[in-house]
């Protein structure tokens, strides 16, 4: 049995972990399918019995949904005070943060109960969701004990809405609910669980009769109860092996069905890898592929080496977790790698031929190291020839060419240490000359590798035999003794310098490790220091050539989801099969299922957002590319993905930085113009106002020039205050006065300031009945409505109608106005909305594109949202249509004694 220590590396980071998780809180969830199982009861009653025990425990928020029990149960628990929080014109509750926080000051096992860990703050608050409530606290040090269901968890929300019908928007990620100390499962068996719906436990009388109808029938419940122990049992496996890891524990646990498949060099092993696809199907179990390269040999160009990575490649298709692994001993990898994945089943081939009589078979061999671990043997094709592990060092030394200079060096060490020594033969006992003979086994070891260490150890014993042992210079012996010398001397030196040899392609092994790492580290400095594309491409070829003597190209995309190939690539690319690869974010090309004969590789370059580009290799060696090879390919490609994206994002804020400093710079300079104008302006007005009535009434012509002058310089003032109202809502210094209005006033007011205008437009009113009140700044609704009057006269010609209808719709006011024009430029009518932007530039129509501009920041400053698009009949344009929607409030209500309420 081999001994298992613990790994230093392993231990260190352990305790640097644990290092660093000291003064950080404990998190407990209480998770279940759905809910109504009792989740906050369960915590509520934890709680008690933690307050109990002395431990500091204060609410910092519970929803007990009208729950007679649930609220009773939280009564003798002391609660933090709720922040208010004004969104919208409403007063809304919300967890205060802060107070928690305070609260966990000095107390170094305070307690902050948080239910339900997917809810999402309001608007305003520091976090956008509770989750994050939870970090901060948790990095405050302060433990938090918290609820959620299984379709809150991210990576399940799309399954969960495919089984239910229902989208679930507030998300939980699955991050934090595997970094959770502790996860209890709250479980209620569907039956007993719609009884409690029925008997209004869950929801209220109405709310229980429609959740019965939709989400809470007992397909739904059941299949969600599955989700969320299929869930609970993978974070309970993942800690298990942890477990077991920190432990070192040996004995492989049979708590869960796992399966290991024992891929051999063969292509008959094939149907060991099939046997395995199926078994684990039938039983629904993870399985896992290995295969063991004798260790010490260059399997890079090796035949058998090729074959067992294409059975690889098969397991890793048909769902397996596939690895390899170095070492002088099969069975011993076999079984280590079994136990720290806890996989209980080995499945093998069958094999009963041995080349050599005392050549012991792999099955007793996994007997004797672990007694715990089931073995399933598969029978093999007749006719099928596997080259056991023994053989195939012997094979590939045969096929390697000898090196004879190696061999010449152990002869020639073993002849000098003779010679060297021969003078002192009557100064030194026989036994320290054997021990420098073993010396010279060692140093040949380490130097010349396995077969020149054997060499040494033949001619060391008969070097001794024949300078040292008396008679001297002949191979015969004067004490039979001398024979049982020989053959310790011959065993020892064979051990010492296969052990030498065996230490010496380990530490070549763990050198080529090291130096993976340190390059993947070295790449990953360069990577967070680059700041333009081009030099992330340039690192990325550096490390390919280095490591895979490979050349490659980086083909990052654009906004457009083009590829364009980034400078210092000399791989050739098909732009046919890298376009391939980033729409669908598989790899393609050479060793892949796709375009397999394409002289290159092409990997997605997968980002945390999105696909980012591809990357292309052109491998001198495709043989050289088994898993570990492309699993560093895969984090290099991460890496650079990452990378483009840092880069994508440093660009975005840097333009949005530019944008937004000429955004102020523009409305400072508008609005300081605004200002100047004005007062000229209003003088200009006053001033042909009285010239009008100073002039004589013959002198007409005087008193067109004049009104012109009026009328220019109204259509200038009402343009700068369009410009300073613009300024103000963009920098924010605009309040609303906002009280209860009727809808019919405002649009009635808005028609009275328009009259002029829309004089020759007929107008229908449609309003519905059940309109409410409105909770408006009427002056700004109204600048909205006169600036739709007047673009609607701008625009269409006279006698045209306009229509407006009004509605009430899911709690919303929904208004369309209707006119009978051109309609809108096609594919802009959402840039009408941006500022300076108008229809139709080739007309001499004034106006400088403000006025929808401003429409949209009044009315999404009340809450509301506002767009426009062109109505059709018959495949043609008759008009445009604007919809304006309002939120609706709860006016006060009139008690009956005069008092508003």
């Amino acid at each position: 049995m081999e001994e298992q220590r613990p790994d230093p590396d392993a231990l260190l980071a352990r305790m640097l972990q644990e290092e660093g998780q000291a003064h950080r809180g404990r998190l407990k969830i209480f998770f279940g399918a759905n809910a109504g199982v009792g989740k906050t009861y369960a915590m509520l009653a934890a709680a008690h019995a933690a307050k109990a025990e002395g431990v500091p425990v204060i609410i910092g928020v519970v929803e007990t949904h009208g729950r007679l029990d649930t609220e009773v149960m939280a009564e003798h628990l002391p609660r933090l005070p709720l922040r208010q929080v004004l969104y919208r014109d409403r007063v809304l509750p919300e967890f205060d943060l802060d107070a928690a926080l305070a609260f966990g000051v000095g107390q170094p096992q305070a307690l902050v109960l948080l239910d339900e860990l997917a809810h999402s703050n309001v608007a305003g608050s520091r976090h956008p969701k509770r989750w994050q409530d939870a970090e901060e606290l948790l990095d405050a040090g302060i433990d938090v004990w918290s609820t959620m269901n299984v379709q809150h968890l991210e990576s399940l929300n799309d399954i969960v809405s495919g089984i239910t019908g229902i989208r679930v928007w507030e998300t939980v990620p699955d991050r934090l609910f595997d970094a959770a100390d502790e996860v209890v499962v709250v479980d209620l068996p569907p039956d007993e669980l719609l009884q409690r719906l029925k008997a209004g436990k869950v929801y209220l009388s109405k709310q229980a009769e429609q959740a019965a109808a939709n989400f809470f029938r007992k397909g739904n419940l059941l299949a969600l109860r599955e989700l969320a122990l299929r869930r609970t049992a993978d974070r309970v496996d993942d800690e298990m092996r942890a477990y077991r890891r920190a432990s070192l524990v040996k004995p492989v646990w049979p708590n869960r069905e796992a399966l290991l498949a024992c891929v051999g060099s063969g292509l008959e092993d094939e149907k060991v890898v099939r046997t395995c696809a199926r078994m684990a199907a039938q039983l629904d179990v993870p399985w896992h592929a290995l295969h063991v390269e004798p260790l010490g040999q260059n399997q890079s160009l090796d035949r058998e080496h090729e074959q067992a990575l294409r059975v690889l490649k098969l397991a890793q298709e048909l769902g397996a977790t596939v690895a390899t692994v170095s070492h002088t001993n099969t069975a011993v990898a076999l079984v280590r790698y079994a136990r720290e994945q806890n996989l209980v089943r080995l499945v093998l081939g069958r094999r009963s031929h041995r080349r050599w009589p005392w050549q012991r078979p792999l099955v007793d061999a996994l007997i004797q190291q672990a007694d715990d671990l089931d073995v399933l043997q598969v029978a093999l094709p007749q006719g099928a020839v596997r080259t056991p592990p023994s053989e195939q060092k012997l094979r590939a030394l045969e096929a390697a060419p000898i090196a004879w200079s190696d061999y010449a060096a152990a002869a020639m060490a073993c002849v000098m240490v003779a010679l060297l020594i021969s003078p002192l033969s009557n100064v030194l006992e026989l036994s320290n000359i054997v021990m420098l003979f073993l010396l010279a086994v060692v140093g040949v070891g380490l130097r010349f590798g396995r077969g020149p260490a054997v060499l040494a150890a033949f001619l060391g014993v008969l070097l001794f035999d024949f300078f040292f042992v008396a008679p001297r210079f002949s191979f015969a012996v004067s004490d039979v003794q001398y024979l049982v010398t020989f053959a310790v001397m011959l065993v020892v030196a064979l051990v010492i310098g296969q052990l030498t040899a065996g230490l010496k392609v380990q530490a070549e092994a763990a050198t080529q490790r090291e130096h993976r790492v340190r390059s993947l580290y070295e790449m990953s400095r360069d990577l967070s220091a680059a700041l333009l594309s081009e030099q992330v491409a340039e690192i990325g070829a550096r490390f390919l050539a280095s490591e895979f003597q490979a050349r490659s190209t980086l083909l990052a995309a654009d906004e457009q989801d083009h590829l364009e190939a980034l400078p210092g690539g000399n791989a050739t690319v098909d732009m046919g099969v890298a376009q391939w690869a980033f729409d669908r974010a598989e790899a393609a090309g050479l060793g892949t299922d796709t375009l397999p004969s394409t002289g290159c590789l092409v990997l997605p370059l997968k980002a945390p957002m999105r696909v980012r580009g591809v990357l292309a290799l052109e491998l001198g060696d495709p043989r050289l590319l088994g898993p570990e090879q492309r699993r560093l390919l895969d984090t290099c490609a991460s890496l650079l993905a990452i990378s483009l994206e840092r880069i994508h994002y440093i660009e975005m804020a840097q333009k949005s930085t530019v944008q937004i400093e000429s955004e102020r710079l523009r409305n400072s300079l508008l609005s300081a113009i605004s200002h100047d104008l004005r007062t000229p302006l209003a003088s200009l007005v006053g001033l042909s106002e009285a010239l009008l009535m100073m002039l004589p009434a013959v002198e007409r012509a005087q008193h067109e020039i004049v009104d012109s002058i009026k009328n220019s310089a109204l259509r200038m003032s009402a343009l700068v205050n369009n410009l300073l109202d613009m300024a103000r809502l963009q920098g924010g210094t605009v309040h609303l006065h906002r009280a209860w209005q009727p809808l019919d006033e405002v649009i009635g007011c808005a028609l009275t300031a328009c009259a002029a205008m829309m004089a020759r437009r007929p107008i229908q009113i449609h309003l519905a009945e059940d309109l409410p009140l409105l909770h408006l700044d009427s002056v700004l609704m109204e600048r909205v409505w006169v600036n739709l009057l007047e673009n609607i006269a701008k625009y269409t010609p006279e006698g045209s109608p306009v229509t407006i209808n009004a509605k009430l719709k899911s709690g919303e006011v929904v208004i369309d106005i209707d006119d009978s024009g051109p309609g809108l430029p096609p594919g802009k009518e959402e840039l009408l909305f941006d500022k300076f932007e108008r229809g139709q530039r080739e007309t001499t129509t004034p106006g400088v594109g403000l006025g929808l501009a401003i429409c949209r920041a009044i009315v999404e400053a009340h809450g509301g949202h506002i767009a426009a698009h062109n109505r059709h009949e018959n495949s043609r344009v008759v008009g445009a249509r604007f919809v304006m929607v309002l939120p609706c409030g709860n006016p006060p209500q009139d008690d009956g004694t005069g008092i508003k309420i």
